[in-house]
């Protein structure tokens, strides 16, 4: 008889979310850390967009209310421009009668969150070494799981050539719980409401450019970088200066062949992988969380852990999901980095029409908040 029901490989925010759900169904888990991430000094400045999915989840897992106040910031409208004057979509909280669109949570933060609530949790152990007897392995290593290799599972990666850069940034205006994104080809830039370090004036940048336009804006000194960013949005979000240091990697499209097999499952970017100008990476792995906790709890008493068919079921889940996200991400992307006169047009065009079209926007609205 194995020694865990559950091996989980990965110790972020993924992983430890799926050893606090699967605990609390009793079974008992192993976590092993997986592969080493790559050293570096640098703080983590990236944070995240979570949906309302994740949030309940978060919450239903007791993470949620443990999170400071500053390290959560609701956003309550969306402003988001073309690269043509008076082209833009606006959402509001208000008027989709919900009490915010999302949350922009502090990614240390959260994961350090995790980790606490999973030192307490039940049924799990922590384990240095990676050679676990479990009925079943779940991997949440990241992009670069090395166990996925090992299994012979194929994640095919479409490189987009562009890098995302990111840095929190301080505002001398207040950002009132706004969320402002730039299409502008060929980059996208999004500004994100925080309350870190400075509440009510601070934001969480991500930036996607280019490759060799990223290297030039972190080689970049302050100075030069905030002019960067006063020429890209305008002075819209006031004058912003750099409140850290800046952190840059490459932005990719990917899917694994398979998801599951027998004994087996992958969750979050060991699965998928989507471009971030939606802020969908990590609820698409809580999500993935989700599906596999509910799918496990409903399993047959006789049917094993690790059964194929089982596994399927989750699978079967999250493939459209997961599909249609990687898809509209890539649309959206190479729509809004075109640099075509007539697509260019086409597109601003199209912000203007979609935003006079409050049942579209209803619609848009809704898959954003619940997944």
């Amino acid at each position: 008889m194995p020694a865990f029901d559950i091996c989980i490989r990965g110790s972020g925010a993924v992983g430890l979310a799926t050893a606090l759900a699967l605990s609390r169904q009793g079974l008992s888990i192993a976590m092993t850390a997986g592969p080493a991430p790559a050293s570096s000094a640098r703080p983590d400045v990236r944070a995240y967009a979570l949906n309302a999915v994740s949030v309940r989840l978060l919450t239903e897992l007791k993470v949620w209310e443990a999170l400071p106040t500053d390290a959560r910031t609701p956003v309550h409208d969306m402003r988001i421009e073309g690269d043509a004057s008076g082209s833009a979509l606006d959402f509001s909280a208000w008027t989709q009668g919900v009490e915010q669109l999302a949350w922009i949570v502090d990614a240390a933060e959260l994961e350090s969150c995790l980790a606490a609530a999973v030192r307490f949790a039940p049924h799990v152990t922590r384990l240095a070494q990676d050679d676990v007897d479990a009925s079943l392995l779940v991997l949440a290593e990241g992009r670069a799981s090395a166990t996925r290799e090992r299994l012979g599972i194929r994640m095919p990666v479409q490189y987009y050539g562009h890098r995302g850069v990111a840095a929190r940034l301080e505002s001398d205006q207040g950002h009132a719980g706004l969320a402002r994104q730039w299409f502008r080809s060929p980059d996208v830039l999004a500004l994100l409401p925080f309350d870190r370090p400075r509440p009510g004036h601070s934001y969480g940048l991500v930036w996607s450019v280019p490759d060799e336009r990223a290297e030039v804006l972190m080689a970049m000194p302050p100075a030069a970088f905030e002019a960067a960013l006063a020429d890209a949005t305008g002075g819209a979000a006031g004058d912003l200066k750099l409140a850290s240091e800046r952190a840059d990697w490459p932005l990719a499209l990917a899917r694994a062949d398979a998801v599951c097999g027998p004994g087996w499952v992958l969750l979050g970017d060991a699965a998928h992988l989507v471009h971030p100008l939606a802020g969908q990476g990590l609820n698409l792995g809580l999500a993935d969380v989700v599906a596999l906790a509910e799918v496990l709890a409903a399993r047959e008493s006789w049917r094993p852990l690790g059964d194929e068919k089982l596994l399927r079921r989750y699978a079967r889940q999250r493939d459209l999901p997961t599909r249609a996200m990687g898809h509209m991400t890539d649309a959206l992307l190479h729509l809004f980095a075109s640099p075509q006169p007539m697509i260019r047009e086409l597109r601003n065009r199209g912000l203007t029409l979609v935003n006079h079209l409050p049942a579209v926007k209803r619609f848009l609205t809704a898959r954003a908040i619940d997944g």
